[in-house]
């Protein structure tokens, strides 16, 4: 028998069921007491996980408004000289007509100016409180006439300072009504990782201070564009109209200058754009700011790769790595040192050359008169040259130069020695001197009157009888110094005294 048969059943539920309650209230009046006593010292309670999200600041929102009040957008004005070779339209029965419109087109390419403008955009950022203001050459590149508009809407007229063609770099400056210009700083391209995040703004299509974001998808990049091609490539989305705006990386600091895009079908962005690093615009900054231009090193060695297993068996050379000299320039620094065809040069300056690319950066960070010393396989051989470096613009203008013929930009002509052909074709027989084959309409001689086959008979009262001797001439100018020249124009020779740009002049 169950020892519970003999208990009523209704008594027992009753029972537990007042025993619970008892032990429910009391339970409850010792939590109560325990929570009082230990909110007495406790903290507030940590907030939850979507509480402390919505209270989280994204790094890029904090980057962008910092840095963008210092990029700009940039609207360009170009009234362009377009040359027709075929003329379609009546002449203006005014107008004088060239006696020598046959021979110069025969010779020298006729061209005829024909004057339209030309809208264009970009961007660029402030890189000082003075007001210098960085962006791409072809942003700005034959622009008459440049505007700048900040974040804050104001617009000043800017003027290019310097322009370096090879990188693709531009300096400009607005006068500030403020001394309190907000600027970016510059960062170090050299500690750029592949995968690390980057911010690009610009002014895309015209669509002012857009913001994209992406990562470094690639450093190091050859995309065909110059000698000095080193870029960073990203996939923030860059347009047209982003080009010379910054590429900032997520400490706040430019890294690049976004330059160009591989684009798709309908010329838009697919995720591939490439930012010149900011260290090769460093290396420039201050030569963009001098009148005599970027200064660079000069060997005078043209170059190629060293790819192919089987050439580099031919060579003797262990690795495919090094620039192969294809060509030395007579006269240049290379040839007066000793280099020669087929050399490799392995290193230059202590460091070692991967490639051809390599080699031109490399020589390109020296200045004039630097002396650096250059190691070479030969035969198998290593040979270690010193070579005093020349400077890149007047080396490459001389090499490439015609024989008889010499341009002075600082006049902004071209000069050509009267040939037997030239003497009959212009009926200069006797005359002697040289013709002007080319000139810039917005030139100094151009402004003073000269005209495209002038032939100039003297310089400063000297006869100059080949382009030779008005090189030795001009030689003897001084900077800012005005020069008379003595110039045959038909039938009849007169002086005109030109102002040699000093802006335009060779460093």
């Amino acid at each position: 028998m169950n020892r519970w048969s003999g208990y009523d059943g209704r008594k027992i539920f009753a029972a537990v069921a007042v025993a619970a309650i008892i032990g429910f209230l009391a339970g409850d009046s010792r939590s109560a007491r325990l929570a009082v006593a230990a909110s007495k010292n406790a903290t507030p309670p940590a907030p939850s996980a979507s509480a402390a999200s919505k209270s989280a600041k994204n790094p890029f929102v904090d980057i962008v408004k910092r840095e963008k009040p210092a990029i700009v957008n940039i609207y360009t004005t170009q009234n362009t000289k377009q040359s027709q070779k075929h003329h379609q339209f009546k002449a203006d029965p005014n107008e004088q007509v060239d006696p020598y419109h046959d021979f110069l087109e025969k010779f020298f390419g006729q061209q005829m100016p024909q004057q339209t403008p030309r809208k264009s955009l970009g961007s660029g950022f402030i890189i000082d409180k003075e007001g210098y203001i960085l962006t791409n050459n072809h942003v700005v590149e034959r622009a008459d006439e440049i505007r700048v508009r900040l974040d804050s809407g104001k617009e000043y007229e800017a003027q290019i300072i310097g322009t370096d063609p090879e990188t693709d770099i531009a300096l400009i400056k607005v006068k500030p009504d403020t001394n309190n210009l907000p600027a970016v700083e510059l960062g170090d391209s050299d500690a750029c990782e592949v995968g690390e995040w980057v911010i690009a703004i610009g002014n895309p299509f015209g669509l002012s201070q857009t913001v994209t974001v992406g990562v470094v998808s690639a450093l190091g990049r050859d995309i065909g564009a110059g000698r000095y091609d080193n870029y960073i490539q990203t996939d923030a989305s860059i347009n047209p109209g982003n080009s010379g705006g910054p590429l900032i990386n997520i400490e706040g600091k430019v890294i690049g200058i976004n330059g160009a895009i591989l684009p798709g079908n309908q010329g838009g962005n697919i995720g591939i754009g490439f930012a010149v690093p900011i260290n090769m615009v460093k290396d420039i900054i201050a030569d963009l700011k001098s009148t005599k231009g970027v200064s660079r090193g000069w060997m005078g060695v043209s170059l190629q790769n060293v790819i192919t297993p089987e050439l580099s068996k031919a060579l003797k050379l262990s690795t495919s790595e090094g620039a192969l000299v294809g060509d030395v320039t007579p006269d240049s620094p290379a040839d007066r040192a000793g280099l020669k065809r087929g050399d490799v040069i392995v290193k230059f300056d202590n460091k070692g050359v991967k490639s051809s690319q390599a080699l031109p950066r490399m020589v390109a960070k020296n200045k004039l008169g630097s002396t650096v010393e250059v190691v070479v396989a030969r035969n198998g051989d290593r040979k270690t040259y010193k070579i005093t470096l020349g400077d890149l613009k007047a080396g490459e203008k001389k090499a490439q130069q015609p024989r008889g013929e010499e341009t002075y930009e600082e006049l902004g002509i071209v000069v050509h020695d009267v040939t037997p052909e030239i003497e009959k074709s212009l009926d200069l027989k006797g005359v002697k001197g040289v013709v002007i084959s080319d000139i810039d309409p917005r030139g100094a001689a151009a402004q003073a009157g000269m005209q495209r086959g002038d032939v100039i008979e003297e310089l400063n009262r000297s006869p100059v009888a080949n382009v030779a001797e008005f090189g030795e001439a001009m030689s003897k100018v001084k900077a800012g110094e005005s020069v008379l020249f003595t110039v045959r124009s038909g039938k009849t020779s007169t002086f005109i005294v030109v102002q040699p740009s000093l802006a335009d002049q060779e460093p």
